[in-house]
């Protein structure tokens, strides 16, 4: 783990957080605190106080004598999580510059319009996804806000999974950026607003129907 100038189990958190993302862990996997500290190269203490801030977010639960283990999944959590996701990214990009938001998005259509990769492997489809809204988003101004759309987003990617591969996921979800970004050229912020919305509650609704077959 890098060293950062950050409280540790900030840090702990985070790397967890990764882990997760990448499918490390299963739902309602029991987490052997000896292990992960061993592993980590952390102490307990640190690693617990990371686990509890991780509890609070509903992120992993715990019982008494039980010990810590991750969160199940369920269409519940994952409608609450998009939901919020979708309210926070609409508000970074109303806080955002217009000019900035004029300069990026020709960009931002253009990589919309290239991304075609039906047979992606996850992080590829993952990776684009990410940068395409941290783009869009790279003029907010709140700082604190766009750590908690990352932090959020690190717990979505487990449930994301459930649609690698699917190819017409992947033409949806390109069409949709551009929808975004055509707004956006046009110098419509509302409208791009609308359209983020969109684009999240369409995700949403795809995912949790996967979830519930």
């Amino acid at each position: 783990m890098p060293i950062e100038r950050r409280p540790l189990r900030e840090q702990i958190k985070d790397e967890i957080l990764e882990r997760l993302g990448r499918g490390e862990f299963a739902p309602d996997q029991p987490i052997n605190e000896n292990s992960l500290a061993a592993e980590l190269g952390v102490s307990r203490t640190p690693l617990r106080e990371a686990l509890i801030g991780l509890e609070r977010e509903g992120i992993i639960v715990s019982e008494r004598g039980k010990g810590f283990r991750f969160a199940p999944m369920s269409p519940g959590e994952f409608h609450d999580l998009t939901t919020i996701v979708a309210a926070l990214e609409s508000l970074a990009l109303e806080l955002t510059d217009p000019g900035h938001l004029r300069s990026v998005a020709p960009r931002l259509l253009e990589e919309a319009r290239a991304f075609s990769v039906p047979e992606a492997e996850y992080e590829v489809i993952e990776r684009y996804d990410d940068a395409w809204h941290d783009l869009m988003l790279s003029g907010c101004p709140n700082e604190r806000l766009m750590d908690l759309i990352t932090s959020l987003k690190l717990t979505m990617h487990r449930y994301e999974r459930v649609v690698v591969g699917d190819r017409e996921v992947l033409e949806r979800s390109a069409q949709e950026h551009e929808r975004i970004a055509e707004r956006l050229v046009a110098g419509d912020v509302p409208g791009a607003v609308e359209a983020l919305k969109a684009n999240w509650m369409s995700g949403k609704d795809r995912i949790i129907k996967r979830l519930e077959a």
